[in-house]
């Protein structure tokens, strides 16, 4: 029989969507497949011992940063399998991949392709490598193989306001994006189409994670309401049939503003919170980075989620060539006026802007001068700010983010050191933080983000 390992380096400390919905195609296709998450487990040398195929599971830049220190691992424990990289940000470092001996990359919805893979292995191929492939399709969605998996309480979990944990699962409900933010990884693969998972498919695959113990459900859409009819009739659909179970998902600021109506539809059928890439409050930034809503957008929507009784939990790039050590500073004092210190990550506060390969940052008039040559290493095109005080505070913030999530240190008592860092960059004291800075947040157990340096721990592990 043909042997196959699934690996995801990591994603966020969720149960990977990418390694059970293909673990379900194969099984259906006769094939042995093993699944394998490094952020919780060691690689697993019997089975890659075997293994006819190792596909690796890209779907972030930290994931794949981890994959080019594994991979030589990887071939060195399974010498006589194909190995193949999957995912978002697998075509866009194709050339990295390549020439670590990967000679299958695929992007886009890959699952038919990864069956396409298995079947030239199957059939005894010479040569069933499919070289590098981006497919954006539309496909047939199965209900994922969870139990191919680690249990779900191995996971990151929902940490309640009260201190309680509720064990999380988690979904899709679509894939890719209709937007072409600039900066945006799903940009280059999808280039505006998006794709959806049958309400059918969700709910089925959502109910095999409850029958396992999860109380909250995570969705993974780069933007939920992408699709707002499909979103909703999901959104109702899971809580008809699990009237207790809590969720969250990702919506854009402009989705949010122009749909009120619908996120008050959200919040009674159980979402928690919207997480939103707000990424800067300057809107000359903004427009830089085509993110099609301004900064007084940001504000509307904080106060539509708590209307509707959800809290918004705002994601960052805080630092960009054109970030100024005062415009960092006035991030910090929004997220005060607003009350949402509670609600950001210090990883958050850190994000430096990633360049990868077919950026469509380049369309920005004058941005190639502003790179430096693109780095294999790093997979993407390193940046100086013109400013060197704006570089040497990011990586001043960066080290409190690490060692804030080391110690799983309160969020304000992190704030606090980061407010205190920006004004000794300015050379100013700190004014004292006002005693109401916001409500504390429900917030996933791992805090760590997509465009992140892998930490040392997470190299260590693999």
């Amino acid at each position: 029989m043909t042997r196959i390992v699934l690996i995801s380096p990591y994603e966020l400390g969720r149960q990977p969507f990418g390694l059970a919905q293909p673990a379900r195609w194969l099984d259906d296709a006769g094939f042995e497949v093993r699944c394998s998450d490094l952020s919780i487990e060691r690689l697993p040398a019997d089975a890659l011992a075997g293994a006819d195929i190792v596909a690796v599971y890209l779907a972030m830049h930290t994931a794949t940063r981890i994959a080019l220190e594994v991979l030589p691992k990887i071939r060195a424990l399974a010498p006589r399998a194909v190995l193949c990289a999957y995912g978002l940000y697998a075509p866009v470092n194709a050339r990295a991949l390549r020439r670590l001996g990967v000679e299958t990359v695929i992007g886009g919805e890959y699952e038919p392709h990864l069956l396409k893979l298995a079947e030239r292995v199957r059939a005894g191929e010479t040569h069933p490598a499919l070289g590098v492939v981006s497919d954006t399709s539309k496909i047939a969605f199965r209900t994922p193989l969870r139990d191919a998996l680690p249990p779900l309480e191995r996971y990151a979990g929902l940490v309640m306001p009260d201190g309680t944990t509720r064990p999380t699962g988690f979904a899709e409900a679509s894939r890719g994006c209709k937007h072409l933010c600039r900066h945006c990884p799903v940009v280059p693969v999808y280039e505006g189409r998006f794709r959806i998972v049958p309400v059918d498919v969700v709910v089925a695959d959502v109910a095999q994670q409850v029958a396992t113990g999860a109380r909250h459900v995570s969705f993974g859409d780069p933007d939920f309401l992408n699709g707002p009819t499909h979103a909703l009739r999901v959104a109702r659909a899971l809580h008809d049939a699990f009237p207790q179970l809590t969720f969250d998902a990702t919506v854009k600021i402009e989705h949010i503003v122009r749909y009120p109506g619908h996120v008050e539809q959200l919040a009674e059928s159980g979402c928690l919170f919207l997480v939103s890439a707000v990424e800067s409050i300057d809107d000359d930034i903004l427009a830089r980075l085509a993110k099609g809503h301004t900064a007084r957008d940001f504000e509307r929507a904080v106060a539509i989620c708590g209307s509707a009784g959800l809290q918004l939990t705002p994601t960052f790039v805080p630092f960009t060539p054109w970030t100024t050590v005062e415009g960092f500073r006035a991030l910090l004092e929004r997220l005060i006026a607003l009350r949402l210190v509670e609600s950001v990550p210090a990883v958050q506060l850190s994000i430096r802007l990633l360049v990868p390969s077919g950026s469509h940052l380049f369309e920005i008039d004058g941005f190639a001068d502003l790179v430096d040559p693109f780095d294999d290493d790093m997979l993407g095109w390193p940046w100086r700010h013109p400013d060197p005080e704006v570089d040497a505070l990011q990586v001043r913030i960066q080290a409190i983010a690490e060692v804030a999530a080391e110690r799983e240190e309160p969020r304000r008592r992190t704030f606090e050191r980061i407010w205190t860092c920006v004004h000794d960059a300015l050379g100013e004291a700190p004014p004292a933080l006002p005693a109401d800075i916001g409500a504390p947040a429900p917030m996933h157990s791992e805090p760590w983000y997509c465009c992140a340096e892998p930490t040392a721990s997470q190299l260590a592990a693999v």
